[in-house]
């Protein structure tokens, strides 16, 4: 369905560019439509309104229902809800994931190095 969905949007997107840059431009001389065609300038300039209003509709809506499926199909709403607070052996997460090499001794232990 996520699938479907995102498909769907990057359609919407590129047609939706596409017709941007179709438009006429008022004063920088961007578009590229403003040759003539099958139809009245006035037309043209209805029609690619129209068209940008209802491709800019369905975009927002893609990107509404992306985000609910996101927010439907996520198991928590916050990652901190999935670190463990304490590891097994009574220490901190800081502990479990620092490597063997870099953990200093404990205060009552000498420092030996573990070649031997």
């Amino acid at each position: 369905m996520e699938t479907v969905l995102i498909v769907i949007h990057l359609m919407v997107v590129v047609a939706l560019v596409i017709v941007v840059l179709l438009q006429r431009s008022e004063g920088g001389a961007l578009g590229i439509g403003g040759g003539g065609g099958f139809m009245s300038a006035r037309g043209a300039a209805n029609a690619l309104t129209r068209t940008t209003s209802i491709l800019a509709a369905a975009f927002f809506a893609t990107s509404i229902a992306l985000g609910i499926y996101a927010k439907v199909s996520s198991g928590s709403a916050d990652i901190l809800d999935q670190v463990p607070v304490e590891t097994q052996n009574g220490g901190s997460i800081l502990d479990a994931i620092t490597p063997e090499s870099e953990k200093q001794p404990e205060s009552g232990e000498p420092a030996v190095p573990s070649s031997q």
